[in-house]
């Protein structure tokens, strides 16, 4: 069998044994001898020192006690703190939440909001546009169908505005830079008035197209479109991507300028050339029409022009996305 060690005692124990085992002795002894005063005496004493163990223990044990209240008091501030750090914690989270919420709110109003004023905007002009090209039929019977408009092309609004001058102002020369869709509303207009219509087209392909438009409607002898290439043009020191200049030589006594190109990819302000280039090609009274005038480049050529060029002034327009303006050499208005 394995020999069990006894606990180990330290000295003050070991002292308090001892010191009980020797008055047991002194008990024991004095009972055994009949010295009844010897053995009231070691009694004496052992329950001296059983007191004092006793109150070593009662001393120890309240330290303990002081020292498991205080852990507990320490542990009830670190739970109270911590919960109130929690409770914090959750409050700014809900107030931001909330915030959060209310700004997220706010900015759906928002879109919602320009969302229904972009739709019914988009609605109005969508309807404009239908009644501008019922006008339009009313007012023309094509003897072909009539290409599409929008786009690249005028819109019907434009083009039922550009047609209202025509009637208005009966030019005997238009001239229109960028062939398409207008070039055919114009060959009917001008064939019902009197006039003729010159057409130039950067593109090889989309000024066939339009010949072919203009052939199948039977307006050849009214309209026709020219091939322009694109060559660098210098103009006030800027140089530019802009029509072959070669190819519009022999015109003169324009009444009507449509500015309808080239595109705007081509370069910036590149419009901006037509009145530098064809200003001495207008009859003395003429009308200027620029489209896209909505885009900033446009808005720009406009302002340059009317400041630069002697005679030209900006006139209202009833509708579309165009601008109009009336050139007069001799100070005369153009009659309407």
């Amino acid at each position: 069998m394995k020999n069990r060690r006894s606990p180990n005692l330290n000295r003050r124990q070991a002292a308090l044994l001892a010191a009980t085992a020797v008055l047991c002795a002194a008990v024991a002894g004095g009972a055994l001898t009949g010295h009844p005063a010897v053995t009231l005496i070691a009694l004496g004493f052992f329950q001296v020192v059983v007191i004092g163990v006793l109150l070593v223990l009662i001393r120890r044990l309240a330290g303990v006690l002081a020292v498991t209240r205080a852990n507990r008091r320490d542990m009830r501030q670190v739970m109270e703190q911590t919960q109130r750090r929690m409770l914090a914690a959750v409050e700014e989270l809900l107030l931001a939440s909330g915030d959060r919420h209310r700004e997220l709110t706010e900015a759906v109003a928002v879109q919602q909001k320009a969302a229904a004023t972009g739709t019914d905007r988009l609605l109005r002009a969508q309807n404009n546009e239908v009644e501008a090209m019922v006008q339009l039929f009313q007012w023309l019977t094509p003897r072909a169908p009539m290409p599409p408009s929008g786009g690249f092309a005028l819109n019907p609004t434009d083009l039922l505005d550009l047609l209202h001058l025509v009637r208005l102002r009966k030019p005997r020369l238009v001239v229109e830079l960028g062939s398409g869709t207008s070039s055919v509303w114009l060959g009917y207009a001008l064939e019902q008035y009197g006039g003729k219509l010159v057409s130039f087209d950067h593109d090889g392909d989309y000024a066939r197209q339009t010949r072919s438009m203009l052939a199948a409607h039977g307006l050849n002898a009214v309209a026709e479109v020219r091939d322009a290439p694109l060559r660098e043009l210098t103009v006030d020191g800027s140089t530019y991507q802009w029509y072959d200049v070669d190819q519009l030589r022999d015109l003169i006594g324009i009444n009507l300028l449509v500015v309808d190109g080239p595109p705007a990819a081509t370069g910036p302000d590149a419009r901006y050339p037509a009145l530098q280039v064809l200003e001495a090609k207008l009859s003395p009274t003429a009308t200027v029409v620029l489209d896209d005038a909505n885009r900033p480049d446009e808005q720009d050529a406009v302002r340059r022009w009317t400041e630069n060029v002697t005679g030209l002034t900006s006139e209202p327009h009833l509708i579309g996305r165009h601008a109009v303006m009336a050139y007069s050499r001799t100070g005369s208005p153009v009659s309407v």
